[in-house]
């Protein structure tokens, strides 16, 4: 990756695992709908689809604002996702991939375990702990919804 002489970004990375209260299809096909990625990662401000496995992503860090391509890479269904960013024009230097993974520990529970690496900056191990907390209540508030709902 050409940088123009340009200091390279320092990788950093984390792991974390949240419970979630549903079941392991409901939590994947969740993960799977990139366009919501921002009501839960906040980093990224918007996402819009290109294809079955490309979309545009626009984030902001530390007061920056950027635009990438994400790919998704791996696709096991209700087991694991796998993303990464591309190398552009508008973030040439900046690479960030994660990966997430599905447990089913009953009908309605499902241990999600994110990895993610990033050079855009800031804590990324409290990134991934926020992300998955806000994930848990994204899914788990959409599921008590529907059940008072019925």
């Amino acid at each position: 990756m050409q940088n123009n002489g340009a200091r390279p970004h320092a990788m950093d990375a984390a792991e974390g695992s949240i419970l979630v209260a549903a079941p392991v299809a409901d939590v994947y096909r969740r993960w799977l709908i990139f366009e919501d990625y921002p009501s839960f990662i906040t980093v990224i401000k918007h996402v819009r689809k290109l294809d079955a496995n490309h979309f545009v992503a626009s984030l902001g860090f530390d007061g920056k604002q950027y635009e990438t391509t994400l790919e998704l890479m791996l696709r096991v269904p209700e087991r694991r996702l796998a993303w990464r960013t591309l190398a552009d024009h508008n973030a040439p230097d900046h690479f960030a991939a994660g990966v997430v993974s599905f447990a089913s520990l009953s009908d309605q529970s499902t241990c999600v375990t994110l990895k993610l690496t990033s050079s855009f900056g800031g804590a990324v191990s409290n990134r991934v702990d926020k992300y998955l907390r806000n994930f848990k209540g994204l899914i788990e508030g959409r599921s008590k919804n529907r059940k008072t709902s019925v």
